[in-house]
């Protein structure tokens, strides 16, 4: 009698774990482990922040403006 509670509460599990695989998923599958070794990489980063980095910044936002094609208006 105890193997027949033993086979259903395997296919209890396996039920479980079938239908709730697509979250499962998320924290265990590739994408996830992606997720994690980006988010390591992005700690190592620094941001700096200098008075000439952001005019530089600005100045190649304008150029980048002024080459933008453009459409003549109609009259």
């Amino acid at each position: 009698m105890s193997a027949v509670w033993l086979v259903l509460l395997a296919c209890a599990v396996a039920v479980l774990v079938a239908a709730e695989w697509p979250r499962l998923d998320t924290w265990l599958g590739g994408e996830a482990r992606r997720g994690r070794a980006r988010a390591k990489r992005k700690q190592s980063l620094k941001l700096i922040r200098t008075e000439e980095s952001l005019e530089e910044f600005a100045a190649s936002v304008e150029r980048d403006l002024s080459r933008l094609p453009t459409i003549e208006d109609r009259e």
